[in-house]
């Protein structure tokens, strides 16, 4: 019994002298007896005290998230006060505040197999040496000024050489419309067909809902698929007939011109159907507004 009540007095000994050792800093002191528990209750925590104490002032010092100092970027590990106990809880700071409002935009922002740094795709990147970029740029405004009209404007079929920067403008605009609230999705369509076929026992007719339904879409490198009866007749005509009927805007970016994919889509392994084609491309052409854009690789 001795041995046990012996065993108890070093383990508060030590509690003690840990706490009071800590308690030299005048300012952990001050920090420690703030949250208003009693000393003996306060020593049962003295490490955890000092863990925050220190990410605590290392808020007080910080300029921003480039420069925390915290084990959790944006947080601070803070007591809190529990009746006699202290719970410790990760509390988010200002300059993290700021950034998940800034960047809450975000969330109406989906990518279907895209590089993630489209999110913070913006006009003000856009290269301005380009006249070509001029009248998309206009068209851009002028959708997101018509926007909120009852008939949305319409979309664009944006054609041009490989790496001229098509994606990145129409991102610029998504994200723009974004912030504004409205939903928006970039698929690079040639590997959504792919994930969509091997979804067939799965969520197949629901991801195909889905596309046909966001509000804003871009179906980013069409033609660029091996194009089959399937993905023509039962993916890509029903979702542009669907979004056509029901006004809803929708974009594409090709290395190839209408009549280039006209082609493209008239040949698959079961033949020729120039009909099925021509079909596939009056929708296009009733959804959008093309627009050529040609320059110099910026990819390089």
């Amino acid at each position: 019994m001795n041995n046990l009540s012996d065993g108890l007095k070093v383990d508060i000994d030590l509690l003690a002298h840990s706490f009071y050792d800590a308690c030299s800093n005048i300012e952990f002191k001050e920090f420690a007896f703030k949250i208003g528990l009693k000393e003996e209750e306060l020593m049962k925590y003295t490490s955890s005290l000092e863990d925050a104490f220190l990410e605590c002032k290392n808020c007080k010092n910080c300029k921003g998230l480039d420069t925390c100092k915290n084990s959790l970027l944006g947080y601070a590990l803070t007591p809190i006060k529990n009746k006699e106990i202290i719970d410790f809880s990760y509390v988010v700071c200002k300059y993290e505040k700021e950034r998940i409002q800034r960047d809450a935009y975000k969330d109406n922002l989906d990518l279907f197999d895209m590089p993630k740094d489209l999110k913070e795709a913006t006009f003000k990147n856009i290269h301005k040496d380009d006249k070509a970029r001029i009248p998309i740029i206009k068209h851009f405004k002028e959708f997101i000024d018509n926007y909120d009209n009852e008939i949305k404007p319409k979309g664009v079929y944006l054609t041009g050489s490989f790496g001229s920067g098509k994606t990145y403008l129409i991102a610029s605009l998504f994200n723009d419309m974004a912030k504004k609230g409205v939903k928006s999705v970039l698929i690079y369509y040639p590997e959504f067909l792919s994930r969509l076929k091997s979804s067939f026992n799965s969520n197949y007719g629901e991801q195909l809902d889905y596309i046909k339904k966001v509000p804003i879409l871009l179906l980013d490198d069409i033609g660029a698929e091996n194009c089959s009866n399937w993905s023509r007749d039962e993916v890509l005509g029903p979702i542009l007939q669907f979004r056509m009927d029901n006004h809803l805007p929708t974009f594409f970016t090709s290395n190839l011109t209408l009549e280039e994919l006209e082609k493209s889509l008239s040949v698959t392994s079961s033949g020729v159907d120039k009909v099925k084609a021509r079909r596939i491309i009056e929708r296009i052409k009733q959804l959008t507004k093309t627009f050529e854009l040609v320059g110099d690789n910026r990819r390089k």
